[in-house]
């Protein structure tokens, strides 16, 4: 984030802590997508994930005055790490309070805008489905891992400190869900992607 941008984010922080709703409203703004990008991918269904992004913010806003962004060396504890964090934990307690995951609900997904033919559009939508229920069928603490380290670019250090968890942890998970998707996914996956690579 550019020095200006930190600033700005610093200013509505501020002024969100002293009870500012615009304020907050903007930082909602700011990490609507990625919130709810995390909370998707976490529960693989679209309303599940509008009320855990929703419940996510809430909580947001409820803790925002204990927010304290921790920098050294060793750490840095962004908002967006810290929204994250909140947003993994009401994603879990609403999967939680959910009998099941639906898989059905992937179709609720919209397509990449791109114009593939419509083979090329049926075959990549298999297989975001296919990827999808893989991450869906990993535990959820590799699942919270993976997720942020590959879809929201987060460092290991990042997903440490936004799960409070060491960075041998965050390793050793990410290791897990990978090893466990290429399982998954087989042979069958990775020989339909080089055909369409």
């Amino acid at each position: 984030m550019l020095a200006s941008s930190t600033e700005a984010e610093s200013s509505l922080i501020s002024r969100a802590q002293r009870g500012d709703r615009g304020a907050y409203g903007e930082l909602v703004r700011l990490y609507h997508a990625g919130v709810i990008n995390v909370v998707y991918r976490l529960c693989g269904d679209a309303r599940l994930a509008e009320d855990a992004a929703q419940e996510a913010f809430i909580r947001g806003w409820l803790h925002l005055p204990s927010y304290n962004p921790r920098s050294s060396l060793r750490t840095q504890y962004s908002l967006r790490n810290w929204l994250y964090q909140i947003a993994v934990n009401a994603a879990l307690d609403t999967l939680r309070k959910e009998t099941k995951v639906s898989p059905n609900a992937l179709e609720d997904l919209p397509l990449a805008a791109s114009d593939p033919g419509p083979e090329a559009a049926v075959i990549q939508a298999e297989q975001r489905t296919q990827v999808q229920r893989a991450i869906l069928a990993l535990p959820p603490s590799s699942r919270v891992v993976l997720v942020l380290r590959e879809y929201e670019g987060l460092s290991y250090q990042e997903i440490a400190s936004a799960l409070e968890i060491p960075i041998g942890t965050v390793m050793s998970r990410l290791n897990f869900a990978r090893s466990r998707l290429k399982e998954i996914l087989g042979p069958q996956f990775l020989s339909t992607e080089v055909e369409n690579g």
